[in-house]
């Protein structure tokens, strides 16, 4: 009993850890952005008021209501996430109008999702390190070179794994909270009339009196909730109840009393709007809070890379991204792996980032866009879910999750204005990720339709096996997309080499629409006669194939493989014009260019580079 609570006490501690450094670190600019920002607010003790309420119910509505309660029901045998939602939604809606458009949606989601992880480290560790301007104006110098010094070491431990840096998370960010609530609560003892703003009526008012200006509030308010989707993100790895014991127990109430400390503060000196989390402190206690909220904004920053890997993970065995080096840096923690193009490309974008925006409030006019469109998406995927798989009365459905989406919509609105003062960065990234996509998609389907085209019935390549066609010893395996049809390069062989092996197991690797395939139901193998089998072999969009250990779990189809016996045989595709192309010229350029540069199958499939034959087919899409 002892053994399992520690154990329980270790995930609630991890999880803190992973899964609110992103909307922990929100107090080191949230109010500052709100009131000081593009649109500055008068630091006035009724608009203070007004800005904390809106900033109290915001969170309650869109984490507490949306994510913790409604969202977090939604998993996908565990998983969550914006691409776990597409596919439980793609799987409900199967054979329905509203299949491809809500495909599409999903799509632009994670799309979405790269423009903000390239956003969240960049404003995260500037905002901490602007601490120093408060020391000391003359270190204002040194705030970009530190950041860009942090940032870059954050990126290049990467390789190496987070295991060690991982089990600090936890109590880093237990220290970062309680710290929070500690100097919220000084600040609240003195000036304690700010806790009225917790009534929502000072938020309507606070609308009804400056429309205009609260309009342009809600783009700062939403930074708040930067993260919020993180709860629902990292809940396979947690589960929901550490995720929201977590939450009501300790993030939620120490986020609350730091933003009404820093409200208090205002009251009394509205000139601390300057950097209100910073001014908190006392002086002699400035420099270390630099220090932890640097270690509390790497950690977010972490989080995100983190999580960038995973929707890459999950995008290539979704059919939506080719395959991409993926390196597993822990024997014991699956859910941890490193994808070096996705690690390089966030690094030079942070870069880029942090060097022409320079400061986190002129970043934090870029923020906000990406989230709350990701948030907006993810309520309509889910209204689905609401409606199909929980059987909920329609007009609950359309209570709860046009709330929500009326919510969703007025800050999506609030962050569309921003646009030209920096909100064009988390789109044009979205647009990008949104094409290269969809371009791979599509062309994926262009290549297997040009595949079934082409193939040949594989009761005609067997009648055709006569005398003349020598039988060679061992085995070949032909991977191949499609699961009927002769794979062209066992014609190419059959054709060139006048030969075909003992056994042939036509092999073809799926992904399932769940997170996670169990061993027992990882191959299905039937014998198709003459030596020939065909072996379908299935993995969850979290995990990675190994095509070498799929073989042994044949054992239970009577089936045995000896690598040193066995040959596996690819095609490989070269693409020439078509008269009639399938899509745009430039996106058959860009699907062109992604093959060539994808990961090889060998190195991807885990395949024995020496047991390998490629044969080339030609292919037009």
């Amino acid at each position: 009993m002892g053994h399992q609570k520690k154990a329980g006490l270790g995930l609630l501690i991890s999880a803190i850890g992973v899964v609110y450094g992103d909307i922990g670190t929100s107090p080191l600019y949230a109010l500052k952005e709100t009131f000081a920002g593009h649109h500055p607010i008068p630091v006035t003790p009724e608009n203070i008021f007004g800005v904390l309420s809106l900033v109290f119910w915001t969170v309650m509505l869109l984490v507490t209501v949306k994510y913790v309660i409604v969202i977090m029901r939604a998993d996908n045998h565990g998983e969550g996430g914006s691409l776990a939602l597409l596919a439980l939604v793609t799987e409900l809606t199967r054979g329905r109008r509203v299949h491809y458009p809500l495909m599409m949606l999903g799509v632009i989601a994670a799309a979405l999702f790269y423009g903000d992880s390239m956003i969240t480290p960049a404003i995260s560790v500037l905002s901490a390190v602007e601490g120093l301007e408060v020391v000391t104006p003359d270190l204002n110098a040194y705030v970009v070179p530190v950041t860009a010094v942090v940032l870059t070491g954050l990126f290049a431990i990467q390789s190496r794994g987070t295991g060690l840096v991982g089990r600090l998370f936890g109590p880093v960010m237990c220290l970062w909270f309680v710290t929070l609530a500690a100097l919220g609560i000084g600040s609240i003892v003195r000036a304690p009339e700010v806790l009225v703003a917790i009534d929502p009526s000072h938020a309507v008012e606070f609308v009804i009196r400056h429309p205009l200006m609260s309009f342009y509030a809600l783009g700062s308010v939403v930074l708040a909730v930067t993260g919020g989707e993180a709860l629902y993100t990292d809940m396979g790895h947690f589960g929901r109840f550490p995720i929201r014991l977590a939450w009501f127990g300790l993030v939620l109430p120490a986020l609350m009393l730091n933003y009404f400390g820093q409200g208090a503060l205002l009251i009394a000196h509205p000139a601390a709007i300057q950097n209100p989390f910073f001014r908190l402190c006392p002086e002699w206690m400035v420099m270390p809070m630099v220090g932890l909220a640097t270690l509390a904004t790497v950690i977010a920053s972490q989080a995100v890379i983190s999580g960038a890997y995973s929707v890459a993970r999950q995008a290539i065995q979704l059919g939506l991204l080719p395959r991409m080096t993926i390196v597993h840096t822990s024997g014991e923690e699956a859910g941890q792996i490193y994808v070096p193009f996705t690690n390089w490309t966030l690094y030079i974008a942070v870069m880029a980032l942090v060097i022409g925006f320079q400061s986190s409030s002129n970043l934090a006019a870029a923020y906000g866009i990406a989230v709350t469109g990701t948030m907006m998406i993810d309520t309509i995927l889910v209204s689905f879910v609401m409606a199909l798989l929980w059987r909920w009365n329609i007009w609950l459905v359309v209570a709860v999750a046009g709330t929500l989406l009326l919510v969703d919509f007025a800050y999506f609105s609030a962050n569309i204005i921003k646009v030209a003062q920096g909100g064009w960065f988390p789109l044009f990234i979205g647009f990008i990720s949104f094409t290269v996509l969809t371009t791979w998609r599509r062309g994926r389907a262009l290549v297997r339709k040009q595949l079934k085209k082409q193939a040949v019935p594989l009761e005609v390549v067997m009648r055709a096996l006569g005398p003349n066609v020598s039988r060679a010893r061992g085995t070949a395996i032909f991977l191949t997309a499609a699961t009927d049809g002769v794979p062209p390069a066992l014609l190419h062989n059959l054709k060139h080499n006048q030969t075909v092996h003992q056994r042939v197991v036509l092999a073809t690797v799926t992904t399932a629409e769940t997170p996670y395939v169990p061993d027992s139901e990882r191959v299905h193998m039937t014998e198709i006669g003459d030596g020939f089998y065909r072996l379908i072999i299935r993995y969850g969009f979290m995990q990675t194939p190994d095509v070498p250990a799929a073989l042994v779990l044949c054992k239970q189809f009577g089936q045995e493989f000896n690598m040193m016996s066995t040959s596996f045989f690819l095609s490989r595709e070269t693409f020439v014009p078509s008269l009639n192309p399938g899509m745009a010229l430039w996106r058959e350029r860009l699907f062109t260019f992604m093959t060539l540069n994808a990961t090889r199958a060998t190195t991807f499939f885990k395949i024995p580079t020496d047991r390998v034959v490629e044969l080339g087919t030609q292919l037009e899409i």
